[in-house]
C-alpha cells in the first residue's frame, strides 16, 4: 500500500499510533502563513484530536514514490471557508520527515 493511502487512513480515523507510526522523529511541518514549524509531536496531537476539523474533498494523489507524495484536495473548514490544498510530503525511510502545504482560498 502506498504511503499516502496509509497516512490518509490513519488520518481520517484520528489513530494516533499508526499516525506515530507514519511520521520520522525528525518531522518537521513547515507553516508558511505564520513561518513556524510544527514538530512530529504537536502534529499527531492536532491530527489525532476529536472535535470539528476540516472536511476534505476530492482527495487525490497527483504523484508519489519512496522519497516523495505529492497530492491535492479541496477542504471546507467549520468557519465556512474553502481552500484548494496542495501538500508536498517528503519521505525518509518509509516516513514522513517534512511536510510543506500550499492553499489558494476558493469560493464558498
Amino acid at each position: 500500500m502506498a504511503f499516502s493511502d496509509r497516512w490518509l487512513a490513519a488520518f481520517n480515523a484520528r489513530d494516533r499510533d499508526a499516525l506515530e507510526e507514519l511520521i520520522h522523529e525528525d518531522f518537521i511541518f513547515a507553516r508558511h502563513q505564520s513561518g513556524n514549524d510544527i514538530t512530529k509531536e504537536e502534529m499527531v496531537n492536532i491530527w489525532s484530536k476529536q472535535g470539528p476539523r476540516p472536511v476534505r474533498r476530492d482527495f487525490r494523489v497527483v504523484y508519489e514514490n519512496d522519497e516523495v507524495a505529492v497530492t491535492h484536495q479541496f477542504m471546507d473548514f467549520p468557519s465556512g471557508d474553502s481552500e484548494s490544498v496542495m501538500m508536498v510530503m517528503l519521505l525518509k525511510g518509509g516516513k514522513l520527515v517534512r511536510m510543506e502545504t500550499g492553499a489558494t482560498p476558493m469560493k464558498s
